[in-house]
């Protein structure tokens, strides 16, 4: 499904929130609310938002957002971070990328670096870099989870535990304020506490949208990682973390560190 901006930021509000109100948002938006209407039963239709009387609601902290509609979410912050990370990345370089879109974003700015190897659970992440020569793509097996082309599962967490790498990109679905880093999906994480715990410095890439999200399952600590790029850090007590556990925080908006 592609998502209009208007439809962006609906869920936007509605992840913030909690429910938007079909009245609200016409008068927000300055549409009719049939056109409102139709813009959550398309969300609703790609579950990406739950229908209820007069509005709809943000899933659960219990359920991702569909594939398709967090590619679009935050789109432009995300390739900021992409190109933000690669400039810590030297040609020559080993480095595992995990799944995400945020992950994605960097697979895509990686393009010019030369004689990288790249080692994914991200199918999206392989597909992407195998166009280019001068970047040896190794992938993962294990479970390939049709959603979005992540590979998880112990057959994948042994494969990751083979290699020691000099770099890791992980991305995280949550960001709770005391600095673990969360997921939805126990298998997935069982990949990324691999991947962390078999790189040399660990980049964290993730939106500020995630600092407004929750999710079930433990991935680890932000004092786990070397440097954490987003767009922009809003919660003094993850700024705080990182000055105590010395973690570089890089912020594209305004690239400010």
């Amino acid at each position: 499904m592609f998502l209009t901006d208007r439809q962006i930021e609906i869920v936007a509000i509605a992840k913030s929130s909690g429910r938007v109100l079909v009245e609200e948002l016409a008068s927000r938006f300055s549409v009719t609310p049939q056109t409102i209407r139709k813009d959550l039963n398309d969300l609703c239709d790609a579950q990406v938002l739950t229908r209820i009387h007069g509005g709809a609601t943000f899933p659960s902290g219990t359920e991702n957002v569909k594939y398709e509609a967090r590619r679009q979410i935050a789109a432009s912050e995300k390739q900021a971070i992409g190109i933000a990370t690669v400039e810590l990345i030297p040609s020559g370089a080993s480095l595992f990328i995990n799944i995400g879109t945020t992950t994605e974003a960097v697979g895509e700015a990686l393009a010019n670096h030369h004689e990288l190897m790249v080692i994914t659970n991200n199918i999206n992440v392989a597909n992407r870099l195998r166009l280019f020569p001068a970047i040896e793509v190794v992938i993962a097996g294990g479970v390939v989870r049709g959603s979005d082309g992540g590979i998880v599962g112990e057959a994948a967490v042994d494969f990751i535990r083979q290699f020691k790498v000099d770099y890791a990109v992980i991305g995280a679905s949550a960001i709770d304020i005391d600095g673990a880093l969360l997921d939805y999906d126990f298998r997935e994480v069982k990949v990324a506490q691999a991947i962390i715990a078999n790189a040399r410095h660990v980049i964290l890439v993730a939106d500020s949208t995630k600092f407004e999200r929750t999710a079930p399952v433990r991935i680890g600590q932000l004092s786990q990682v070397h440097t954490f790029i987003t767009d922009r850090c809003p919660v003094p007590s993850i700024r705080n973390l990182c000055l105590e556990n010395n973690v570089k925080l890089i912020e594209t908006n305004g690239r400010s560190r």
